[in-house]
């Protein structure tokens, strides 16, 4: 009987190198997605801070005087009660009619 060494596969050579640029791939990604975790996060609070200025605005239109702080404008409704006065953990006040984000 004649074998055949003719057989399919990889061997373990060819699969440490596939793994090996995998890993390098890997490596080079991570940092890149960390880096735009941290942009993406800065410019949600931005914005944020934006949309808050936005409800000064209305509760000025529509009461007439600047809130104070930003439990007025919970009160009113003119935002949701759940983590308003935070923004990745800085804090957001108003003074003078004017939003600031502060440590």
């Amino acid at each position: 009987m004649l074998k055949s060494n003719n057989q399919k596969g990889f061997t373990l050579i060819e699969m440490l190198i596939v793994l090996f640029i995998i890993s390098i791939l890997i490596l080079i990604a991570i940092p890149n997605v960390t880096k735009h975790f941290a942009t993406v996060d800065k410019k949600g609070c931005d914005a944020y801070a934006t949309m808050v200025q936005g409800q000064v605005e209305a509760y000025r239109i529509d009461i007439g005087k600047y809130p104070t702080s930003i439990t007025e404008l919970e009160d009113k409704d003119y935002l949701k009660v759940t983590d308003s006065k935070t923004c990745e953990g800085k804090t957001i006040s108003i003074t003078d009619g004017k939003v600031s984000v502060s440590n």
